[in-house]
């Protein structure tokens, strides 16, 4: 007890001897300047923490993003960098038109109407600009139905009943707001969503994905969170990043496995108070590996996180594979730490673009969604997702089209597609200058180089009509099976046809790439990121430009 007592003594001595030095050397100054020198800190402390929150990327790199913006205002660097993409402009807006045959652009609003017979005709006309063989298999992803005469002709007849309606009135289009329930309802009891379950229809995955955020953003700051950090692996998709810029959030990456899947380890332990929501994919875009939902979701409920699975893209997949005799762990409302999931109709559910739901384990988590304007003078406003008017046509074939299939044609469908995207990806395995890239969980094979340069494979492949899906960080490609790739055939000529271009590829050896996606990831690679936004500024701007050498 003494001992405690003369350590507590000799604690308080040491603290007012040095509360006299400091005050000693304060006194020497003047208050006004001891005042504003506190002020000063205080402004420097204040902006080093939100510079330092405003972004996970490490220091090093923004300190050399901040640095190349400097250089950049020095007129010979900027005329320099002007210059190149000035050269790189019509090369892009040529590459976006290589297929406009006519070169002519109707700029301006007939003065008298076209027949309906013109407008077909040239409708028609623009349809026979593509060139990729889709119901041949020769397209990765993109289009994920068979696109069958009946299908299309329902969606045409329900099309005609619903053009017009929205379900910002649902007291004007009943049926459609009953169309939408219905839907929302149907997925919600393939995810196993408990009784007081809730969701929306949203335009496509990235919306779900930025909805889902949005809400953990809302419930983030109730709960007096100011700056709340999505935490998501290195292999979520880049909605998550979108999300994070248009909500003020920050998205913390896990590192994955040798297999892709995200670190549990390193989940953990980058989980601060911060947090608002852990992100697991099912499967993820990449690579189609599928995360471990399970343990993720445990790990929300250790932490009291909220958990958000990302099953846009194997959607209307792995709700089948188990019935198609494909096991997989649990991956929804079943886990009783997930609290939302997005899942694309649009995708392997076979509706036309312009369908996905965002789902939420209860009506309390999806309240924090919904946006609300009471006293606007144009009365009360309220929606459930980023749109105000919402196209109720799409709502309505997505509706038709699950009615039509059926659970058993979707477990169809997926036996077929999970049996084939397997056999290619052991197929691939028999080519030595390709070696696999995560783990073929669902419909997806990727691989990377082994020894060539994977973008120049896919740019040779291009060439013989296969359109696949380039990747970064590290390179690589993948195939997305759909039903049209799901045939042997097609297995055998893709498999036959990498092969050869792997061969022609290694026989060239290092020439460097000057044109395609093996050019543009170098260069990529190779420059600011700064650099890269305006060159994609400058390819985005090309698609909505006139074809070159066009007058009107």
């Amino acid at each position: 007890m003494d001992s405690v007592k003369h350590s507590a003594e000799v604690i308080v001595d040491l603290t007012k001897m040095h509360y006299h030095m400091v005050n000693d050397r304060l006194s020497r100054y003047d208050p006004a300047v001891l005042v504003l020198a506190a002020f000063g800190g205080t402004l420097v402390y204040t902006k080093v923490v939100h510079l330092y929150r405003k972004s996970e990327d490490p220091i090093l790199k923004r300190l050399g993003a901040y640095v190349f913006s400097l250089l950049r205002k020095i007129p010979s660097v900027r005329d320099k960098i002007e210059k190149e993409l000035s050269a790189e402009k019509p090369k892009l807006i040529e590459s976006i038109h290589k297929d406009d045959k006519d070169r002519q652009f109707i700029a301006t609003l007939p003065i008298s109407p076209l027949s309906q017979e013109s407008i077909l005709e040239l409708a028609d006309k623009y349809e026979k600009y593509n060139t990729f063989n889709i119901d041949g298999g020769r397209v990765s992803g993109a289009v994920y139905t068979n696109r069958h005469v009946e299908h299309v002709a329902l969606l045409g007849k329900i099309y005609e009943k619903y053009a017009f309606s929205n379900p910002l009135h649902p007291d004007v289009f009943p049926g459609a707001r009953k169309m939408e329930a219905e839907l929302i309802r149907m997925v919600l009891n393939l995810y196993n969503g408990p009784e007081d379950s809730s969701g929306s229809v949203t335009s496509g995955g990235t919306e779900s994905i930025i909805m889902a955020c949005f809400s953990y953003r809302n419930r983030a700051h109730s709960m007096g969170i100011e700056d709340p950090v999505i935490l998501a692996g290195k292999t979520a998709h880049a909605a998550f990043d979108k999300a994070a810029h248009l909500c003020g959030m920050r998205l913390r990456h896990v590192p994955v496995d040798e297999n892709n899947r995200v670190d549990l380890k390193a989940m953990e332990k980058l989980i601060d108070s911060n947090v608002c929501v852990l992100v697991g994919s099912a499967p993820n875009f990449p690579s189609g590996t599928v995360d471990p939902i399970p343990e993720i979701a445990k790990l929300g409920e250790k932490y009291g996180i909220p958990v958000h699975v990302d099953a846009c893209l194997g959607g209307f997949m792995i709700p089948f594979m188990n019935d198609a005799g494909y096991l997989l762990p649990v991956f929804d409302f079943r886990n009783p730490g997930v609290t939302s999931i997005s899942c694309d109709t649009h995708k392997y559910g076979c509706t036309p673009k312009g369908s996905s739901i965002v789902m939420y384990r209860s009506k309390e988590l999806h309240h924090f969604q919904y946006f609300s304007c009471p006293d606007w003078c144009g009365g009360i406003y309220a929606t459930p997702t980023i749109a105000g008017s919402r196209a109720g046509a799409n709502t309505a074939v997505a509706w038709a089209t699950l009615l039509s299939f059926g659970r058993d044609e979707y477990v169809r469908r997926c036996a077929q597609i999970v049996k084939h995207t397997r056999m290619l990806a052991e197929k691939i395995k028999t080519i030595p200058y390709v070696k696999p890239y995560g783990s073929s969980d669902v419909s997806l094979v990727a691989f990377s180089g082994n020894g060539v340069n994977i973008y120049e494979v896919s740019d040779k492949m291009m060439k013989l009509g296969w359109n696949l899906n380039t990747l970064q960080n590290p390179s690589a490609i993948h195939i997305c099976l759909t039903i049209n790739q799901a045939r042997e055939e097609v297995v055998n000529q893709f498999v036959a046809d990498l092969k050869t271009t792997c061969d022609e590829v290694a026989a060239a050896g290092n020439e460097k790439p000057n044109q395609g996606m093996a050019a543009m990831y170098g260069m990529a690679a190779q420059v600011p990121k700064s650099v890269v936004d305006e060159v994609i500024a400058l390819y985005i701007d090309a698609t909505y430009s006139a074809p070159p050498g066009n007058n009107n």
